[in-house]
This record gives structure tokens, sequence and C-alpha cells, in this order.
């Protein structure tokens, strides 16, 4: 069993403590932080870990084998470097930090203290993830021409301006930083480097004024194409879909619950098959991933997304921020 402590304790890092606590045998929070104490005491003894007033007592802790950081982005990168100084392994929320030189300072710490780092793309774990994966890998696609992904939600229709998100420094590119950054990751997972990226994004609706509408081409480095939007002032949906010589498949929903694929005819003429859909409503991505880590903490596998694929994510993102400006074609950073 895996010990570990949660730092930052909004939503999402509640969220995270719900998924796994008295309901795992890898790994439970033993303890926590976060900036507003008095708002979180109710919820940690319900939870059933310790509230420390500060991060450096959270790795002073000689209980705590892990820390958990769903902190403000701008955050990661000292919290991770503290936290491999004092031998603790790392989960940490997306983005993993907001430039290359920051990710790449961050896996040097953990790399010479020798913990282990895992990133919060929880996406990645769901079953239809892995069910287009497994048909990309085996060939069933064909040669993989372009993916689309657009995510949105509307959590700026009902922010709050002194929110940390509100901040532009902390959420560059609109929506990329809460939901446009798993679809890279899945884009990468699914299909290799990104070679570089035109981006646009623009605010529409949300009253605080933050960009909230954001679209992005992408050029892989294996020739194909792609295309990414995501906006966060508008109802919740979820879409991933991969263009191949020899079908389609896509997933659909805000729980990634509906996977289907619509292969290519055999011949002119020839009926299609029926098009395949497959259905796996209710499971618990952030259940996943958080087992996931502490499986890689024990030795048992790595952990699916590989420091290379951090760096290169952040390295992305930093691109599209730079082409934000001016909405030019920027190479991404190697």
């Amino acid at each position: 069993m895996l010990n570990v402590a949660i730092v930052g304790i909004g939503g999402w890092g509640k969220t995270l403590v719900n998924a796994v606590q008295g309901k795992s045998d890898k790994l439970r929070f033993v303890a926590g932080a976060t900036r507003r104490r008095a708002q979180a005491e109710g919820f940690a003894a319900e939870a059933g870990f310790r509230l420390h007033d500060s991060y450096a007592q959270v790795l002073a802790d000689p209980q705590v084998q892990a820390v958990v950081l769903a902190t403000p982005h701008l955050d990661h990168e000292e919290q991770m470097i503290a936290a491999a100084k004092a031998g603790k392994h790392v989960f940490v929320e997306k983005p993993f930090t907001l430039n290359a030189a920051s990710a790449r300072r961050a896996l040097a710490a953990i790399g010479r203290a020798g913990v282990t780092v895992a990133l919060g793309h929880n996406r990645r774990f769901h079953p239809n993830m892995a069910e287009l994966r497994s048909r990309i890998r085996d060939g069933r696609l064909g040669v993989v021409e372009h993916i689309e992904a657009t995510m949105t939600g509307p959590s700026a229709l009902f922010m709050p301006p002194e929110h940390w998100r509100a901040v532009p420094e902390q959420s560059p590119v609109g929506g990329m930083a809460p939901q446009g950054i798993h679809m890279l990751d899945g884009m990468i997972d699914l299909n290799g480097t990104v070679a570089d990226v035109i981006c646009q994004t623009t605010h529409r609706a949300a009253p605080t004024g933050v960009p909230d509408t954001t679209g992005i081409l992408l050029r892989f480095d294996n020739g194909a194409t792609g295309y990414l939007s995501c906006l966060i002032s508008t109802a919740a949906s979820y879409r991933m879909c991969v263009y191949g010589s020899k079908g389609i498949a896509e997933i659909r929903l805000p729980g990634l619950d509906e996977f289907t694929f619509r292969a290519v005819p055999p011949a002119p003429g020839v009926s299609a098959p029926a098009e395949e859909r497959i259905l796996r409503p209710g499971f618990d991505t952030p259940c996943a991933e958080l087992e996931a880590f502490a499986d890689a903490v024990a030795g048992h596998v790595p952990y699916p997304i590989t420091p290379d694929q951090m760096l290169h994510g952040v390295a992305v993102y930093e691109a599209m921020i730079l082409s934000a400006m001016d909405r030019s074609v920027v190479a991404v950073q190697r």
C-alpha cells in the first residue's frame, strides 16, 4: 500500500482522493496540504487523512511516500523538484509545466533522485482509448491520415474573477490547460510526435474575459495532420476521431463512453461492414491513473506516459502559446 499526500484540495484534488480512498488496495491518502486549510478540514476528516500547514511539512512527514500535486501550473516545477530532493515519488496534474525548459529541470531532478514521476492524463486510461490505440497499433485502421479532437465544458461561465485559473499566466491558450492538453496527450499517444502547430484563441463568452475558444492545427512528424479544439464556455462534450485508410474510429461523450468504428468498403460497389459500436459507461479514470502510479512505484510496470512524452507534450504546448500570439506556424522544440 502506497502512502500518499494530496497537495491542493480544490475540486479536482477532492476527486482524486475520492477515487481511491477506502476503495483501492494499492494506495491511500494519509496527509494533505492546501492554501485554504479551513475550507479543507471537514473533507480531510471525512476522508481520514491529516492536514499539514505547509508543503514543507508534507515533505518532512516520514509516513508520506509520494505526493499528488493538484496545484496551480506555475507551482509544478518547484514542487516536483522539492519532492524529488525529499525522496518522494511524484504524481503531478496536467499540464506538467508550461515550458520545455521548466519541464527539463523538473525531470532532471526526478531522474537524479531516482523517484517515480506520473502525469495526470486520466483519459488515456479509459478502455475505449485502449481500444482505439489497439486498432491503430495492429493495423485495423490502416495508415493514420488525420486526427480530430474536441473537448468542451462550461467552467469559464462560472469562474470567479479571483480564481487562479483566471490569471492569464496560469492558463495561456484558453482551454488548453484544463481540457485541450488531454486531447494533445491522446494524439501523442496514438500518433507520435508533433512537428509544428498553428494556434488561434479568443474570448467569446466567459464573464472574466479569459480566452475561452481555441482551435489548433497540428502536423505530425509521420506526415499525418490534426485538428484540436477546446472551449470552456459551452456544454460538456468529448470527441476523439482518427481517420485511417481502412476506416474511421471515434470516441464520444464526456465520459468517453461510446466507441464506434466505420470500415472502408472492401471493394468498389461492395457494402461496407456494419458500424461497430461499443459502450463502456462509468469507468473510473482517476482511480485507474492513480493505481497505475502505485504500480509504477512498486516496480510492477512502468507508468504508461513516459518522461519523453511528458516533455514533448510541454514542448508542443509551448509552441501553441507562441503561435497564438500571431497565428504563425511554430516548430516544436526538440
